[in-house]
């Protein structure tokens, strides 16, 4: 890190609510947001966002005959990009940057209007416009009426910590001096569920927690999606009214062994955990906030790459995902959001599924996300 950035606010919407005072409250209890959908090929559990959230992205969605023809994934990024912008007290006119990228972006969209073409050979006006990646920033940079640089981008389920990664770029070059970034995806659709059933990662249910991310013991895997964003406002220095201080960031990829799956010990996990650490202690680092999605393999790998960086001075894990689910583009953000909280409340988050020790101070926390190609990202944050 050549400077100092700051992160003055962060918003999500997601299972968990969108307010941080309910994100908060969300965490404290061991229950999950998962429920049983029935979709075209079947049931499969997913957590969706709640009903009181559900009607107002219907009543965003409706304020405006332009938004009626876009897909959810960019509703919710408008809906949390609203709220960023007004708890760090930004306007348009500052013309801050926007990156906020998608794994798969107009899922549901896409795939209505690939429906009505095979039925009709015809489609919509608006069919192309409204499903590229790059309308998600477009329309959040419409709505909050800035005129900065506009990015989109997919690099999967890392791809909120890469929009991280380039807000820091941005700022550190002098070419801005802040940048909204983070990650939105609606990815519950008959079709996507059918991938991840199909890649035999998804969960088949279990009584008390049908996703068992960060769970060493289990013999299945367990992922299970989820839907929301999560957008974090970057500011230059340190300011006054931060939330956390970006520390240090980190960033590998690996060689492919599998088109889905890491190397046994993450070695890309190694080397962005390494970067984002620099010269700080590993024996600093109080909590990991892990990728884990809940598979076998891929919660393993994650867990031997930390074991091999911090040896016998592991840090306190945790994880949102048996909670929320893995929502792909935004998990990153969600998970800086549950680091950015436990450092505001210095309480620990703990999971029902792993026992590790309460750490006694909160001071730095180091996050992780990964996507399909072995893209990792760690990012450090401090008080």
């Amino acid at each position: 890190m050549h400077k100092p950035i700051s992160i003055t606010a962060i918003s999500s919407v997601s299972p968990l609510g969108s307010d941080l005072d309910t994100v908060w409250e969300n965490y404290l209890n061991n229950l999950h947001c998962f429920t049983e959908n029935t979709f075209s090929h079947g049931k499969a559990l997913a957590a969706f966002l709640p009903n009181i959230l559900k009607e107002e992205i219907e009543a965003l969605k409706k304020s405006d005959n332009k938004y009626r023809s876009l897909d959810n994934s960019v509703l919710f990024a408008i809906f949390a990009s609203r709220n960023a912008i007004k708890m760090a007290g930004w306007n348009g006119s500052d013309n801050f940057g926007i990156n906020i990228g998608s794994s798969r972006g107009a899922t549901k969209l896409f795939e209505d209007y690939y429906k009505e073409f095979l039925g009709t050979n015809k489609t919509n006006t608006l069919s192309s416009p409204t499903t590229t990646l790059g309308n998600i920033s477009t329309w959040v940079a419409h709505d909050l009426q800035t005129k900065g640089p506009e990015i989109s981008h997919s690099i999967t389920c890392s791809t909120a910590l890469h929009a991280l990664l380039n807000g820091v770029a941005w700022i550190n070059s002098g070419m801005t001096d802040k940048f909204l970034v983070g990650g939105s995806e609606a990815p519950l659709t008959s079709f996507t569920v059918a991938q991840m059933q199909a890649l035999k990662i998804y969960s088949k249910g279990y009584k008390n927690y049908p996703c068992k991310a960060l769970d060493t013991e289990k013999k299945k895997n367990t992922m299970i999606l989820g839907e929301g964003a999560s957008v974090a406002c970057l500011e230059q220095g340190k300011k006054v009214n931060a939330l956390a201080i970006i520390k240090g960031i980190g960033y590998a990829t690996e060689v492919l062994e599998h088109n889905a799956s890491l190397s046994t010990n993450a070695q890309c996990f190694q080397d962005s955990m390494r970067m984002a650490l620099g010269e700080v202690p590993p024996e600093d680092i109080d909590i990991i906030v892990t990728h884990t999605p809940g598979t076998v393999k891929g919660d393993l790998a994650e867990i031997n790459a930390i074991k091999t960086i911090f040896c016998n001075k592991i840090p306190a894990l945790t994880t949102n995902k048996w909670k929320v689910g893995h929502t792909l583009g935004p998990s990153g953000m969600l998970s800086i959001e549950l680091a950015i909280l436990m450092l505001q409340k210095q309480q620990f988050v703990a999971t029902p599924l792993n026992n590790s020790q309460t750490p006694k101070n909160i001071n730095n926390i180091l996050v992780n996300a990964v996507g399909f190609g072995g893209n990792a990202v760690s990012v450090l944050l401090s008080k």
